[in-house]
C-alpha cells in the first residue's frame, strides 16, 4: 500500500506498474526463517522475536491468526500499528532501542536498523529478532509456516500447538490452491484496485471472479478449501475475504457480486470467523478505516462508509461435511 506524507499521498507502488497498467507486487526483502534447530542463525526461544503488524492489513492479519491458532501469544510479542501513517506503518510504542520520536514510532526505522542502506518497500508483517537486532523475515506466508511448525514447543497451549496448518499430506494441494488464490483473490483485489488502465482493471476482475466461483464451487462438496480440514490455505483467504464486502467491493471496483452473494462462500466465511484465531482478531473498523481513510488516490475525501451491516456470528451451515 502507499503511505500519506504532510497529508499527501505518495504512491509507493507507482514503481509496479507495468506498461499496460497492470499493478505487479514487488518481493520482499527479509527471507530468513525461525527454526526449532538450536543451532540456526534464528532459533526458536520465547520472548526473542517479535511482530509488527497492522490490524488492516490482510497479509499481517495472517500472522495475526496463526500466532492466536497456536497458542504463541507468550512466545512472540506484537503491536499494532494504532497512528495513521506518515512514511510508513506508525505506531505510540517502540520495542527496545526503537522508540518514538514525538510520540511516533515508523516501522521504516526496523528496516534501516536492519539494512542501513535500505531503500525498498516498507512493509508489514515484519518478523523481528530483539537479540540480533535485525529482521528475520517480512514475508507473510513464509511467517506464518514458521509459526505453524518452528515454535510449537513455546505454545502456551499444547492442542493449539498440535495444531498443523501444512500436513504433508495435503502439500501439494495445498500449493497448488494457494498459487491460485494469491494470483487472482489475494493479490487479484489489488490488481483491480491499483490498475491504471481499463484493459488492466478488466483482465484483472475477470480473473478474480472466475476464482470465486471456482471457489464457491469447491466450497459446495467439501467443508476448507483444501479438503476436509483447516489449513495454511483458509487462513490466506479468509483475509481477503473478511474484507471483501466492506472494502474491496466497493474501494477496489470489485462490484460484480459480494461474498454475501455467494451461498456457499458466505458460509464458509462465518465458519471461519467464529473458529479461534479468526474473528477474534478481526477489527473491520480498523480496516475500513485504513483503505477509505489511507488511500486519498482512491478515496480522495477520506469519508469511510458506515456500512455494509453483516453479521459474521449467525448460524453458518459448513457443519454438514464431515470432519477431516
Amino acid at each position: 500500500m502507499g503511505m500519506l506524507f504532510e497529508g499527501k499521498w505518495i504512491d509507493e507502488d507507482r514503481r509496479q506498474i507495468d506498461a499496460k497498467g497492470n499493478f505487479i507486487r514487488a518481493e520482499s526483502a527479509f527471507r530468513d526463517r525461525i527454526s526449532s534447530d538450536a543451532s540456526s542463525r534464528f532459533p526458536a526461544e520465547k520472548g526473542r522475536y517479535h511482530l509488527f503488524v497492522a490490524h488492516s492489513c490482510p497479509w499481517a492479519h495472517r500472522t495475526i491468526v496463526v500466532r492466536r491458532m497456536k497458542g504463541l501469544e507468550g512466545a512472540i510479542s506484537m503491536t499494532t500499528s494504532d497512528l495513521p501513517r506518515v512514511r510508513s506503518w506508525a505506531y505510540t510504542v517502540g520495542l527496545d532501542e526503537m522508540q518514538p520520536e514525538n510520540g511516533v514510532f515508523e516501522i521504516q526505522a526496523a528496516y534501516v536498523a536492519a539494512k542501513p542502506d535500505y531503500t525498498g518497500r516498507v512493509t508489514v508483517p515484519v518478523l523481528w529478532d530483539r537479540k540480533q537486532k535485525t529482521i528475520v523475515n517480512n514475508e507473510s506466508p513464509e511467517i506464518i509456516r514458521m509459526l505453524n511448525t518452528g515454535m510449537n514447543a513455546l505454545s502456551d497451549d499444547p492442542a493449539a500447538a498440535a495444531i498443523d496448518l501444512y500436513p504433508q499430506a495435503l502439500r501439494a494441494e495445498i500449493d497448488s490452491v494457494n498459487t491460485r488464490v494469491y494470483e487472482t483473490v489475494n493479490n487479484g483485489v489489488y490488481r483491480c484496485g491499483f490498475a491504471k488502465s481499463q484493459e488492466a482493471y478488466e483482465e484483472a476482475f475477470h480473473n478474480l471472479f472466475a476464482s470465486i466461483d471456482w471457489l464457491e464451487e469447491r466450497l459446495s462438496r467439501q467443508r476448507f478449501i483444501a479438503g476436509k480440514r483447516l489449513t495454511e490455505a483458509d487462513v490466506r483467504l479468509y483475509t481477503t475475504l473478511i474484507r471483501f464486502d466492506s472494502v474491496y467491493y466497493s474501494h477496489f471496483k470489485c462490484n460484480l457480486r459480494r461474498i454475501e452473494d455467494y451461498p456457499n462462500l458466505s458460509n464458509y466465511l462465518r465458519d471461519l470467523y467464529q473458529t479461534r484465531g479468526f474473528g477474534d482478531t478481526t477489527d473491520l473498523p480498523a480496516i475500513k478505516r485504513n483503505y477509505y481513510g489511507g488511500m486519498l488516490h482512491i478515496n480522495p475525501t477520506g469519508i469511510v462508509p458506515v456500512g455494509p451491516a453483516i453479521d459474521y456470528r449467525r448460524p453458518h451451515d459448513r457443519g454438514r461435511f464431515p470432519a477431516g
